[in-house]
Formats: C-alpha cells, sequence, structure tokens
C-alpha cells in the first residue's frame, strides 16, 4: 500500500492534490482514498490531506501518522 500526506495552507491544493491522485489511481484500475483534515476553514489555515492507493480493497479508515 501507498500512503502519502500532504502538507500545506488553505488555498495552496493540498486537496485537490489528493483528490486527482486518488482520481488516477482509480482509472488506473487500482484502489484508493483521499480526505483532507482541517480546522476553521478559511484560507491559509493549516491542511493536511491524506490519500492510500492500494491493489486491494482498502479496509484501513484512520489518518497517516507516519
Amino acid at each position: 500500500m501507498i500512503e502519502v500526506r500532504f502538507h500545506g495552507r488553505g488555498g495552496q491544493g493540498a486537496v485537490t492534490s489528493v483528490e486527482l491522485l486518488a482520481l488516477a489511481a482509480i482509472e488506473e484500475g487500482k484502489f484508493a482514498q483521499g480526505f483532507p483534515s482541517f480546522g476553521p476553514e478559511r484560507r491559509g489555515a493549516p491542511v493536511v490531506a491524506f490519500s492510500r492507493v492500494n491493489d486491494h480493497y482498502i479496509r484501513l479508515r484512520s489518518k497517516i501518522y507516519t
């Protein structure tokens, strides 16, 4: 399984990057997850977005910590 974390500020495209990575993996026939984690929804606030890609169904539903 490939796990990726994107760190950024609101408005820099971290969430969009995770969505595009997940969509690209799905187009390749893989299983993928992509989800953000952020506090107050405002431009410039810290954002962390997570993505997982695997050849098999992904049962894990938590943040990526390492």
